[in-house]
């Protein structure tokens, strides 16, 4: 250990001298004798740093494989997709991962910059002309949105379709008890979205949906957009970035606000985190856009330049009338989806979503040829999906972590009958022998 320890005997000396004290025992002698250790540390000798490796390595082989080791198979708001070593290059720059926040434009070109193209990015990913500088994640997107919504309409009344990410709706409980925000769930039927008749409660201030659903399955935006322009609701749409190469983007179906998590361009699962909030709006709700938003003009040699614009907002003179309290964004996690982004282009982005459509629907129909597993719903699907197991689903995800199976996503108690349902999402990264495998496998771990 003494290579860790940080004062030499010089040092030691130094600081009694300037103490005034003859040792380190008068040193604490504050401290009563009684709380005082009478005798040396029990340790082992010192080893080697390579014979402490070898050891832990020793201890590590004993577990089950790492997750990182294991196929995955698991989805539910975060995917295993692929990192090309261009992104984490690119993007692990020391430029962007030690920028500090660009209060000052001079000297904060090249953030301002690239979190511009992000923006440029994301609003073209969406269909909407406006995009902001990113937030926390998927989640605090939704709530950002929701809370501009109820500014815009006037309304507290939320319809939240059940297809929307369990954890985020979790999100607009918590934080609507604190707003007075009415959450009120829309039950999926078979997968889909039937939206209600307005009721005595009056007509929603806000509709959320999520295109593709949790489960995978395509709702309608179209009757939803119908929805708004009956009762004068905002239309939020959950968006899965993905699905945009494959998919109409869901500002062309008439959404005003479009959110989403943007962990699927350049960001490996981590253990949960961090994440990539999307945010993008109409320009009729510029004005309540929450966080931060870059803008380009000229500077004083007539030259392109980029700064944070549209700053003087509720949020930061007039916290009360505040749509949102969010001045911050996601810098690094937003310029390493630009960069993927930017890799991928349009024709890069649509051979991801077909990749992953088509291997999903390789593993779906593998699954379900026998009888044995059935579909937990029956609309149709595009990258993800959910099975109804025969048992418990936290079972057969414990049973396949043994074969080195990342099984999926146990939907518990979130939906009925849920806790024989298991969210599957088969990405890009898996070939085609993975799926002949994991078939085999939950076959097996589902009797």
């Amino acid at each position: 250990m003494g290579t860790y320890l940080p004062h030499t005997e010089e040092d030691v000396a130094s600081m009694l001298s300037f103490l005034g004290l003859p040792s380190t025992e008068a040193l604490f002698s504050a401290v009563p004798e009684s709380l005082r250790l009478q005798h040396g540390l029990e340790l082992d000798d010192g080893v080697t740093e390579p014979d402490v490796l070898a050891h832990f390595e020793d201890l590590a082989a004993a577990n089950r494989a790492r997750s990182d080791q294991m196929i995955c198979f698991a989805g539910g708001g975060v995917y295993d997709h692929e990192v090309p070593p261009v992104t984490r290059a690119l993007a692990g720059r020391s430029e962007f991962v030690t920028s500090y926040t660009p209060y000052q434009p001079e000297v904060a070109q090249g953030v301002l910059q690239a979190l511009f193209e992000y923006q440029t990015l994301i609003a073209r990913l969406s269909g909407l002309p406006v995009a902001n500088a990113s937030l926390y994640d998927g989640g605090s997107a939704t709530v950002e949105a929701v809370n501009l919504g109820v500014g815009a309409s006037g309304r507290s009344l939320v319809w939240v379709s059940q297809g929307v990410h369990p954890n985020w709706r979790s999100m607009l409980a918590t934080y609507g008890h604190g707003t007075g925000h009415q959450i009120r769930t829309v039950p999926l039927t078979d997968g889909v979205t039937r939206w209600p008749d307005v009721d005595g409660d009056g007509p929603p201030g806000v509709v959320v949906l999520a295109y593709p659903n949790y489960l995978g399955c395509i709702d309608d935006v179209a009757a939803a957009r119908r929805l708004c322009d009956e009762t004068g609701a905002t239309l939020v749409v959950a968006a899965d970035p993905v699905a945009a190469g494959l998919m109409r983007p869901a500002g062309s179906w008439g959404a005003d606000v479009v959110v989403g998590e943007g962990q699927v361009f350049g960001m490996p699962l981590a253990f949960g985190g961090p994440a990539l909030g999307l945010f993008t709006c109409t320009e009729e709700h510029l004005r309540r856009l929450p966080g931060r938003l870059v803008g380009e003009t000229v500077d004083v040699d007539g030259k392109r330049a980029y700064v944070t614009t549209l700053r003087a907002r509720e949020q930061d003179i007039r916290r009360e009338k505040a749509t949102s309290n969010v001045c911050t964004n996601q810098t690094l996690m937003a310029v390493t989806a630009a960069v993927q982004l930017a890799w991928l282009g349009t024709q890069g982005l649509a051979e991801m979503g077909h990749r992953c459509a088509s291997a999903t629907h390789y593993a779906r129909a593998a699954l379900f040829s026998d009888g044995r597993l059935e579909p937990f719903v029956s609309a149709p699907v595009l990258r993800e999906f959910a099975v109804r197991l025969p048992v418990p689903s936290d079972v057969v995800v414990e049973r396949m972590a043994n074969e080195g199976f990342l099984a999926g996503i146990p939907l518990g108690g979130d939906f009925e009958g849920g806790e024989r349902g298991l969210l599957v999402a088969v990405t890009e990264r898996r070939t085609r022998d993975e799926i002949d495998a994991f078939v085999a496998a939950l076959t097996k771990a589902a009797r």
